[in-house]
């Protein structure tokens, strides 16, 4: 029965042409990726926008204007140039990804994001998933959340806060047109991207994403890392596939076509971009660089290592500086992750270094990489030694442990994918509820809480939490997890199927440097992992300086944007 509902409404939607997207994809056929030389174009640096004025010599709230643009885009050198969604001041420096936002600790930043997209999207959508569909008039919906920001639900960026071009069409949460960012919380790494129900992955893909960086000179100055544009640089890494045409590839048939004439599990792409680019290449001096790197691929995990050993000094992951930096060899990276990390090329044996990825795909246990996608960028290193007076310190921030003996509430929370007569996937769940079911997770404004996570797929699942931080305590294999399973075919309830022997597996260490304060974390296939959320400051622990508990509240969702659409996304409420 639902699959006949789902496929009326799909002709319904197809004849009123819903489903119509702009692409010259009919006349072109996929790229080999392996048949584009890598490593010919220059890193870009991205563009940079100050979230704060100056006066006087003092810093002052800004109010921004970036708007969201259909453009083109070269990816690379020998690639037509490809039609993007981009975020910019305006079309003509529009970028993809959009500018890093530059914002200062406590000094507000004002945006008022636009939508100047056009009537059809260029890439394929699927209605029949839960997707923000316009009632009255043909448009692109969108609206922003900036990933990692703690701020008001009304600037979340819900996602049925969505609205089409010129505000003519908007979601049922719409608010307001101008976000407010407040930045008083710790410094560190954000990222901005598409939230709208339904079309995360598709508007993710056209482009819409960049960097938000807040800064906190006092605190950050006397650590003394690498600083300035030239040494301390987001790297936003993604993954595409193209047509040759040059226009983004995604396949328009669903794996289970008769339900989802469009969706698919994962969306992997054979090239990979950082910061626009295909492969590209950077030349740099014999010192240390700072690299703030972002996985904004839909679904595509790294395992990020450099070919001739080089290494890696991590000092913050996500929005959050660690305690102690932490060198490793090589780092996992999953969908929305932010690692920040330290490299001293001075310590290169080589005067090229290629920064490589080996993570399968999906991942852990999916497809070994090729040629294409096991390659991320190239370093050229210049022969002469550079004078550094930048360091890495021995500690670098410390926030208040997370304190369990104040933890107000414990809750279970059950990964889970349904599939079809075919064993395809046809939708995610978490504990079992679609989106729309009344909210079960109401946490109070200041609270701490722990969340047993309960991952009963075979997949990797990066768990994002809107407004609160997360530092995982425990991963612990279910040592019965076919029981498990058909216990939550059976009453879909986690709670009273997290019992017995579940919880007495092998436990895996968490990696040092991911054991502090997250927004993400990847939740193994087959685990429970325990963790503490946070939902106040972690620098103060001081109470929001705004009312949390506004509609239309957060979410907490999968951030392989696939499985967010389709609907592994949950709305919770903040109580007083």
């Amino acid at each position: 029965m639902e699959t006949t509902l789902f496929h009326k409404l799909f002709t319904l939607l197809a004849i009123l042409g819903a489903l119509t997207f702009s692409s010259s994809s009919d006349s072109a056929n996929p790229l080999d990726a392996t048949k584009l030389k890598m490593f010919v174009d220059e890193l870009p640096y991205m563009p940079r926008i100050k979230g704060y004025d100056v006066v006087d010599g003092v810093y002052k709230p800004k109010s921004l204007k970036i708007g969201m643009f259909k453009k083109k885009w070269k990816f690379h050198r020998d690639l037509p140039a490809t039609p993007v969604y981009a975020f910019g001041l305006n079309r003509h420096t529009a970028t993809v990804p959009g500018p890093t936002i530059e914002a200062l600790h406590g000094v507000d930043t004002f945006v008022t994001w636009q939508n100047h997209l056009p009537p059809n999207h260029i890439l394929p959508w699927d209605p029949t998933i839960p997707t923000a569909i316009t009632n009255k008039t043909k448009g692109i919906p969108t609206v922003v959340h900036l990933h990692g920001g703690i701020h008001a639900p009304e600037s979340d960026g819900n996602a049925n806060s969505w609205f089409t071009a010129r505000f003519k069409e908007k979601g049922p949460t719409w608010t307001n047109k101008k976000y407010h960012y407040p930045n008083n919380q710790q410094p560190g790494n954000l990222w901005y991207h598409d939230h709208a129900m339904g079309l995360t992955r598709v508007n993710l893909l056209a482009g819409l994403l960049g960097s938000y960086i807040i800064r906190h000179p006092s605190i950050e100055g006397p650590l003394g890392l690498p600083t300035g544009n030239e040494f301390d640089r987001p790297l936003i890494v993604f993954d595409r596939s193209f047509r040759t045409d040059g226009s983004i590839f995604m396949n328009s048939t669903g794996n289970n076509p008769s339900i989802h004439p469009q969706w698919q599990p994962e969306y992997f792409g054979d090239a990979i971009i950082v910061n626009g680019k295909a492969w590209p290449r950077l030349t740099v001096r014999k010192r240390k660089y700072r690299f703030r790197i972002i996985n904004a691929s839909n679904a595509r995990f790294f395992r990020f290592f450099f070919t001739n050993g080089l290494k890696f000094t991590h000092v913050a992951s996500d929005s959050a500086y660690i305690q102690k930096p932490v060198t490793t060899n090589e780092t996992l990276v999953g969908p929305s992750e932010i690692t920040d990390i330290i490299v001293d090329f001075s310590q290169s044996k080589s005067n090229v270094v290629i920064l490589a990825n080996d993570a399968r795909y999906p991942y852990p246990s999916g497809d070994p990489v090729n040629k294409a996608n096991s390659m991320v960028m190239k370093f050229i290193i210049l022969p002469h030694q550079e004078v550094d007076t930048s360091r890495v310190p021995k500690k670098l921030i410390e926030y208040p442990a997370a304190d369990l003996s104040s933890v107000s509430h414990t809750r279970y929370i059950a990964m889970y994918e349904y599939t079809s007569d075919i064993d395809e996937p046809t939708h995610l769940y978490l504990n079992g509820k679609p989106y729309e079911a009344p909210v079960t997770e109401t946490p109070k404004a200041g609270s701490t809480e722990v969340w047993y996570v309960i991952n009963l797929t075979e997949d990797n699942h990066p768990l994002h939490i809107h407004l609160g931080l997360l530092k995982v305590l425990d991963q612990t294999e279910l040592v019965s997890l076919e029981k498990f399973k058909a216990c939550m075919t059976k009453l879909n309830d986690a709670i009273k199927c997290h019992v017995g022997d579940n919880t007495r597996g092998k436990k895996v260490r968490v990696p040092a440097h991911e054991k502090g304060w997250k927004n993400v974390h990847k939740m193994m296939p087959g685990f429970v992992t325990k963790i503490v959320v946070r939902f106040s400051y972690i620098h103060t622990n001081a109470s929001y300086g705004f009312d949390a508990t506004k509609e239309p509240g957060y979410v907490y969702h999968c951030h392989v944007l696939d499985h967010e659409d389709n609907a592994m996304m949950r709305p919770f409420k903040v109580i007083k």
